[in-house]
């Protein structure tokens, strides 16, 4: 048995039998959670380190003026944030996207996890680095790409993810996202969003229907967007550094 978190993990640091049992666990725990929630609010003092099992989540803030701006989108397997423990109130809100099933990990339970596994502290170690280094090119998408290839450069971003925890079917996956949320996400207004969509569409990379997304050619989409997926770190380490350790 397996699923999205222990995927994830498993592809950073190769786990043990002992360490996939224990993440199981916790994963059969979690709980339902509908859509359009909020997990954590800007401000909330968090208890838990929270792990999205199944579903789609963002991060975002607000402005004073009620402007939203969402920068980043979690999917199964990822933490939501991992260091949250350890402030005293959040910076930004967690909200759901779709229903999703939510795992708790305690502070104690974090403790335990990085007590009892070398593997399990490395995997947890590379999940915080690529959380950086996605945010890193988020920031370079916004600042230097057209509407178009932020748009697809984000569709190839969320394909790479999502086919690295076993959640892709020959280039489609769930993708619940709404104009407004793409919006939110680049910057653009719905219009811009909207004709950047259409352009997209008509060039034939990709198609949107019943909350999916299809990618006819992953490789052109891929090179129609200029996307280099290493800043994901998905095939760290490699075999021979996992052999060895």
């Amino acid at each position: 048995m397996s699923n999205a978190f222990v995927r994830k993990l498993d592809r950073f640091e190769q786990l043990t039998p002992d360490d996939r049992a224990w993440l199981l666990e916790i994963s059969v725990r979690a709980k339902q959670v509908s859509a359009d929630c909020d997990l954590i609010r800007e401000g909330d003092n968090p208890e838990n380190v929270l792990v999205v099992i199944d579903g789609f989540a963002m991060r975002y803030k607000l402005t004073s003026n009620g402007r939203r701006q969402i920068f980043a989108y979690l999917i199964p397997g990822d933490f939501c944030d991992l260091h949250v423990a350890l402030l005293k109130k959040m910076d930004h809100s967690i909200g759901t996207l779709s229903p999703c099933r939510v795992a708790h990990f305690t502070p104690a339970m974090i403790v335990e996890l990085t007590e009892r596994s070398p593997s399990l502290t490395r995997a947890l170690w590379m999940c915080s680095l690529v959380d950086g280094a996605t945010l890193r090119e988020w920031l370079v998408n916004l600042g230097q790409r057209s509407a178009p290839h932020r748009i697809s450069h984000l569709f190839c971003e969320l394909h790479e993810r999502m086919l690295a925890v076993g959640l892709t079917d020959d280039g489609s996956f769930e993708l619940p996202l709404t104009q407004s949320e793409l919006s939110d996400t680049m910057g653009l207004s719905i219009v811009h969003v909207n004709r950047s969509l259409k352009e997209l569409r008509e060039a034939g990379l990709v198609t949107l229907r019943n909350e999916r997304i299809i990618i006819p050619d992953v490789a052109v989409l891929k090179d129609y967007a200029e996307f280099d997926a290493s800043y994901l770190h998905l095939k760290w380490p490699l075999q021979g550094a996992r052999n060895s350790s």
